[in-house]
C-alpha cells in the first residue's frame, strides 16, 4: 500500500501531466474537495473529473510544490500554481491539505490565496 506522502505526490504528478485518469486514480470514488474550510466543491469521481477536465484544458496549467507537511493520513502541500485566469495568465498561492486512507485521498481542501497577473496582462 503506498504511503499517504507517494499518493499525493502520485496526485500532483498525474495534476501536472494532466492525466484525468491517474489523477482519478489517487482519489477514493466517493472522495470530496472542498473549499476551505468546508465548502463542498466536487463529491466522487464523476464531479472531481468533470472540475479537473475543465482545469486541465488550460494551456499554462502547472503546479510547483514549495513545502509538504506528513502527519499520518494527512498531507498538506504548499504550492505556487500557474492557471489561465478569464483576466489573463497568472499564478495563485494555494494551500492544499489531503487526507489518505487506504491508499487512496478522501478528501481535499484548498486554501487559495491572491491571484497575481503576468505582467503582460
Amino acid at each position: 500500500m503506498p504511503s499517504p506522502e507517494q499518493v499525493v505526490q502520485a496526485q500532483l504528478e498525474a495534476y501536472n501531466a494532466r492525466d484525468l485518469d491517474a489523477l482519478l486514480a489517487t482519489y477514493a470514488a466517493d472522495a470530496c474537495m472542498y473549499a476551505y474550510p468546508a465548502t463542498l466543491v466536487a463529491q466522487g469521481h464523476a464531479a472531481i473529473g468533470a472540475r479537473m477536465a475543465q482545469r486541465f484544458a488550460e494551456p499554462d496549467l502547472h503546479a510547483r510544490l514549495r513545502r509538504r507537511v506528513v502527519l499520518g493520513e494527512v498531507v498538506i502541500d504548499d504550492e505556487i500554481v500557474t492557471r489561465n485566469f478569464p483576466e489573463g495568465r497568472g499564478t495563485q498561492a494555494m494551500t492544499m491539505i489531503y487526507r489518505v486512507s487506504d491508499g487512496r485521498i478522501r478528501d481535499a481542501s484548498a486554501i487559495m490565496g491572491e491571484m497575481r497577473f503576468d505582467a503582460s496582462v
